[in-house]
């Protein structure tokens, strides 16, 4: 029996025609109606770019289709990075285009001759009057979908309009390359995306932040004078060659995401379920992907609601994953400015690498030349992967960029670390780091996060703290061990993580203090009490002897807790902080004690032993800290001395909503490095040593804190440089671990 034996379609695109096709082809039988509102050869845009990834896709279900499309592709290599008058090209990367006019012929032929039913200039009836007649209704119909917007109760649909405004664009000739181009412009920074679609032809799309397109009057210009500006901007890169229109409009990118994508008999597919920026690719390589799983589902479930859940349990993950990229691609765009000043080649690797997905290693195996070329200009010695150079801070000179994230292990007793605390970070500093980071140290009794947390607060804990500083000195020179110094505030009193994390305890709670009377979660969480300016004074000072204590007990380098909602960054934010003192209000109230309790940490450490600040660098809540708050805020401790800012995020209020993702919080960490001009330690998801060489050879960050790495390999550092077979001064393998430096031989042939 064929599942879905009537099938209606709404939209006329790409993804719509192609999965019209693939359901009549499996299923000769099935009826299927596509409805268009515009004519066969109303098309905007004018290239479409697929990856071999779906062409494979395409060639397994529809041979013909495949032909037809191969006769007509344009391929190439290389992309070409132009700014400030250097052109620098990488090679190995392999697309392939074609018009998208052209496109939609082939398909159009294909439905023909399968007999799908055609019916242009013919607005589709509504998705719940077709579901009545129909076994399954797929809603194609755009970034605009009226099938979407009418069921926004069912599909849950969240957008999000960004900060650029684009074009797209033609010109009469083919580029030999993807190019990006920059202009910087009176009105400010604009960028060029070029790819040829025919041998004759190339779509030009011009990009710009909105306060730009403004500037330069764009919003003001019609058809023709916005030929001409864009044409003046790029004379170069277009050589002269006028550009062409088709009803092009300027537009600002929507990303678009559903809770979910069917309900019932409908589903929704392409643009009308999901957008990713056009930076990484085409909306059209998704909308086909879309149709080849959604057939091959309901060829497996002959069941519609069974075909419709397994379509979308396949294919959210690989959509989610490239709407991540396609987010950090578009927000590097969106962010030029930080990136513009670099070096050419350094610019260029940071623009190739900005969506995460193409990397050192990805790069180096496309184009070995040009990624040693940007090696070279950043000082990196021949042979040596990035991560393995030296970098300073103040009188500490760390032998490699990777620090071991402090982690709390809530295995303390009565705040005095112990055999545990001494194995846990002895084992991860004979792993290679640079630096190794004990996890949050608290400042008193009741500035702990729970019973099983460290303290530095008596003679015995900094015993405790000297002897497992002194092993890591004695047993793993090169490797400096630095502490996090914090107090809780509201988020103390709760249990151990593995017992229910953020929870109070069942008894023995202690009193909190916090900048404002507010719970972490109210109803579950206790109040704290408002701290008055002589219990500041007095939270002060305990920071000050701890940090005095730490400095006995050997450490090399402190951090100043300031992030994830505890005392210190209470202060900090808005939406924890609502004083009516000179403690609280602006920003400027906001960061005077914290910049008092660093100031007064700061003249009783050692003048040549580094001082960094962890930081969150965004709430991730609406009327929380921003991206721009946080470089103002990493300016201030910069200029009060701070030697590094250690880069974090959220954590601060209970209804975060955290974008989640590979190295998502790097880019706050990467702004504030650019814009502050201060050091940087990026953390968040970073787990991979090319993802470290990417983000140091880019410059987006200076050291990369990893956390879970290090738990599932206490020797991932020396790991690391094994397999990139690197043996040289940024990493030492201990004497009695040299026999293991190299990977041990398996299989038959060891």
């Amino acid at each position: 029996m064929t599942a879905a034996a009537r099938v209606a379609v709404i939209g006329g695109g790409p993804g719509g025609l192609y999965a019209a096709a693939l359901l009549k082809r499996l299923a000769p039988e099935r009826e299927v109606t596509l409805w268009e509102r515009n004519a066969p050869d109303d098309t905007f845009g004018f290239g479409v770019v697929l990856s071999d990834e779906t062409l494979g896709g395409i060639e397994s279900a529809d041979p013909e289709v495949y032909a037809a499309l191969r006769r007509e592709f344009v391929r190439w290599d290389d992309v070409d990075v132009v700014h400030r008058g250097t052109a620098l090209r990488s090679g190995g990367h392999g697309f392939a285009a074609l018009g998208r006019r052209r496109l939609l012929e082939i398909l159009h032929d294909r439905c023909h001759g399968l007999g799908v039913r055609l019916r242009f200039r013919t607005e589709a009836p509504p998705a719940g009057e077709l579901a009545r007649t129909h076994d399954l209704v797929i809603a194609a119909d755009g970034v605009h979908s009226r099938t979407r917007e009418t069921h926004a109760d069912l599909f849950r649909p969240a957008l999000t309009t960004h900060r650029c405004r684009y074009i797209w664009l033609s010109a009469d000739f083919a580029f030999d390359a993807f190019r990006f181009e920059i202009a910087e412009t009176e009105h400010g920074l604009m960028q060029l995306h070029g790819y040829p679609y025919r041998h004759d032809a190339s779509t030009v799309v011009v990009e710009m932040r909105e306060e730009v397109w403004r500037r330069a009057g764009l919003d003001r210009a019609d058809e023709d004078a916005t030929l001409e500006a864009c044409g003046k901007y790029f004379a170069d890169a277009l050589g002269g060659r006028p550009l062409r229109s088709n009803r092009s409009a300027w537009t600002a990118f929507r990303t678009v995401v559903n809770e979910h994508w069917h309900h019932g008999r409908t589903v929704l597919l392409g643009d009308a379920a999901h957008t990713a920026h056009f930076s990484i690719g085409s909306g059209t390589k998704l909308a086909v992907e879309d149709a080849l799983a959604l057939a091959q589902a309901l060829e497996r479930h002959p069941d519609v609601p069974a075909a419709l859940a397994a379509y979308e349990d396949e294919r959210r993950p690989a959509v989610a994953s490239t709407q991540r990229a396609a987010r950090a691609s578009l927000e590097w765009f969106e962010d030029l400015a930080v990136h513009v000043d670099q070096p050419p080649r350094r610019f260029a690797f940071n623009l190739l690498t900005r969506s995460r997905r193409v990397t050192h290693a990805n790069l180096r195996l496309r184009d070995a030349d040009f990624v040693a070329s940007v090696e070279d200009e950043a000082g990196v010695p021949p042979g040596t992967p990035p991560m393995f150079t030296p970098f300073r801070l103040r009188g500490l000179t760390l032998r490699n960029r990777v620090v071991v994230s402090p982690m709390d292990m809530y295995s303390a007793a009565g705040g005095t670390p112990g055999d545990f605390h001494l194995v846990h970070l002895g084992a991860r500093a004979l792993g290679g780091a640079g630096l190794v980071m004990a996890e949050m140290v608290c400042v008193s009794e009741q500035g702990r996060i729970t019973p099983g947390c460290s303290g530095m607060y008596t003679p015995e804990h900094e015993r405790a703290w000297r002897r497992i500083t002194g092993f890591v000195h004695d047993r793993a020179p090169g490797t400096a061990i630095g502490l996090q110094l914090g107090h809780a505030g509201r988020k103390g009193s709760t249990r151990r993580m593995w017992e229910g994390i953020d929870q109070p305890l069942p008894e023995g709670n202690w009193p909190l203090v916090a900048p404002s009377a507010l719970p972490y979660r109210a109803g579950v969480n206790q109040t704290p009490h408002a701290l008055s300016v002589a219990g500041m004074e007095a939270v002060r000072d305990q920071f000050v002897r701890s940090a005095e204590a730490a400095a006995r007990a050997g450490f090399d380098l402190l951090e100043l807790h300031c992030a994830h909602g505890y005392l210190l960054s209470g202060f900090l934010s808005p939406l924890t902080n609502h004083r009516d003192d000179a403690y609280g209000g602006d920003l400027a109230g906001r960061l005077r004690y914290p910049l008092e309790v660093f100031d007064a940490v700061r003249a009783v450490w050692p003048a040549d032993r580094p001082m960094t600040v962890r930081i969150s660098a965004t709430d991730w809540a609406d009327g929380g800290t921003t991206a721009q708050d946080a470089v103002a805020v990493a300016r201030a401790f910069a200029a009060h001395g701070a030697d590094a800012l250690d880069v974090s995020t959220g954590q601060v209020v209970a209804d975060e909503r955290p974008a989640f993702g590979r190295s998502y919080q790097t880019p706050f960490a990467d702004r504030i490095r650019h814009e502050a001009g201060v050091p940087v330690i990026a953390v968040g998801a970073i787990s991979s040593w090319d993802d470290v060489n990417s983000l140091i050879l880019a410059g987006r960050a200076d050291l990369c804190a990893l956390g879970r790495p290090h738990l599932y390999d206490p020797h991932w550092t020396l790991h690391a440089a094994a397999e990139q077979e690197y043996a040289g001064p940024g990493v030492r393998w201990p004497e009695p671990y040299r026999a293991g430096s190299r990977r041990p031989p398996t299989g038959r042939g060891a």
